[in-house]
């Protein structure tokens, strides 16, 4: 049954849609899909990173990059409730984050491969689902893509890995630098300065920032 269908993936250097820099940190960013190679999750557009891909609390935005198979999207980083991608047509499809357990859901589009099924891992024997453990902010499990197979997300050594979120400007420190990088995303509205990814831009993300940034990584 087609849930979504297909989404046309411009060029990296010149997008259609608001991608915040990606979150992926430079040292955990490959995933291992058994018949096509590695996935780059963090190194998509020009500058580097620019496209990759970007945590949101609830979901997932950006894009892949795999050598063999080319560009792979995991939503556009707008759900159309803002909450979560309906993952029933085109133009609202992507990978959830379940709040409560970490397990992803949805779909991702490869331009050369189709649909990725992020539930697949749960399907294994035994049960297998991709999440994002909260603990260590990295991916774990598989997802499952009818053309290419499993994708690896659990090697012990090779994995996808987040930023802290109070580590705003990405440099492996939370200090007041962070705070500033903030207060200048939510001022020119970009969609990091949406810090409670509740589709809004006001003064609850500014509080829901201070408050991650009090807590510290």
């Amino acid at each position: 049954m087609r849930l979504c269908t297909p989404i046309t993936l411009a060029l990296l250097a010149a997008p259609t849609i608001a991608l915040a820099q990606s979150d992926v940190t430079p040292a955990n960013k490959h995933a291992w899909a058994e018949n096509a190679g590695w996935l780059n999750w963090r190194d998509a557009g020009d500058p580097a990173g620019q496209q990759g891909v970007a945590y949101y609390g609830r979901y997932l935005g950006g894009y892949v990059w795999g050598e063999n198979v080319g560009w792979i999207t995991v939503g556009d980083g707008s759900p159309a409730n803002g909450t979560a991608y309906s993952n029933t047509n085109g133009a609202d499809c992507g990978v959830n984050i379940n709040q409560s357990t970490g397990n992803l859901t949805g779909y991702a589009w490869g331009e050369n491969i189709g649909w990725i099924n992020f539930n697949g891992g749960a399907l294994a024997t035994p049960p297998q689902p991709a999440r994002l453990d909260f603990n260590t902010l990295r991916l774990r499990g598989y997802a499952w893509a009818e053309n290419i197979g499993w994708i690896n997300l659990d090697d012990d050594e090779h994995f996808v890995a987040f930023y802290c979120p109070a580590d705003f400007n990405h440099d492996s420190r939370v200090n007041t630098l962070d705070v500033l990088a903030f207060l200048n995303a939510w001022a020119a509205r970009l969609p990091d300065g949406d810090f409670n990814h509740d589709g809004l831009i006001n003064t609850l993300d500014v509080l829901a920032f201070l408050n991650a940034w009090a807590a510290g990584c």
